[in-house]
């Protein structure tokens, strides 16, 4: 019997998930710093050093950016772990990986670049001090495989960090959803001339884990010590999980 999950609001077999999500990113990947800007007007760029700073990363340290697509979260932690650090950028997504791969060329920063399923990972256990996941949890087909392989590469006394869309203040809800349902694909058809992938981004974030949802996960899986924090009203969340 064919195993299916969810794609946005569609219900798709594991194996048609992947590729359409593929689909998604090769058709975003050319405009999806832009995109982003635009989407979060700009708050995307303090999310992200929020991140950095959750967690605690210092020089010396070995970081896994999983998901990391046009390389934003590395490029914020090569500041952070120095000459002596080690980073490994990494996406299943070719599209996205080649734009983050040519921006860490070109910035001529200390990292390293691999395209790999987070499902997957090809790398020792115990091996790094951070590992962070940056608006790519919800895409992955098995989050709790994913977060297992994240947990077994984690070296003990290391650090969790996603950054993920969430749960959104109930107030806000509404006019989130406008925004989500009616605005944000009419900006994706605009500036990407693609109206249905981020109409998936929308659909994407309602079916994903929220807040308590993902720390029970994350519980689950093995990480200690789970916390998260709101940022915008809930419009993201940054959940922090250790391994001990």
């Amino acid at each position: 019997m064919t195993k299916t999950t969810h794609f946005g609001f569609n219900s798709v077999s594991e194996t048609d998930k992947a590729r359409k999500v593929a689909g998604v990113f090769d058709s975003v990947a050319g405009r999806y710093n832009l995109m982003n800007d635009l989407m979060s007007a700009g708050m995307h760029r303090l999310w992200k050093r929020f991140a950095i700073q959750a967690s605690g990363v210092k020089v010396g340290d070995r970081v896994l950016d999983i998901a990391g697509g046009t390389a934003d979260l590395s490029t914020l932690f090569a500041d952070h772990v120095g000459e002596s650090g080690e980073i490994w950028l990494t996406d299943i997504n070719n599209s996205m990986l080649s734009i983050g791969r040519d921006r860490i060329l070109d910035s001529g920063l200390n990292a390293s670049v691999a395209q790999c399923d987070a499902e997957k990972l090809p790398f020792p256990d115990n091996y790094f001090n951070c590992v962070s996941v940056a608006f790519g949890l919800r895409n992955m087909t098995h989050k709790d495989v994913a977060l297992a392989e994240m947990l077994r590469v984690l070296c003990p006394g290391g650090r969790l960090i996603v950054l993920e869309f969430s749960k959104i203040w109930k107030p806000l809800q509404p006019a989130y959803d406008k925004y989500s349902f009616d605005i944000l694909p009419a900006i994706g058809k605009f500036i990407a001339n693609d109206e249905s992938s981020y109409r998936y981004l929308a659909e994407s974030i309602r079916v994903h884990p929220d807040q308590e949802g993902l720390k029970d996960l994350m519980q689950q899986t093995g990480f200690k010590r789970v916390e998260y924090f709101n940022l915008t009203a809930g419009v993201v969340a940054l959940h922090r999980g250790n391994k001990f």
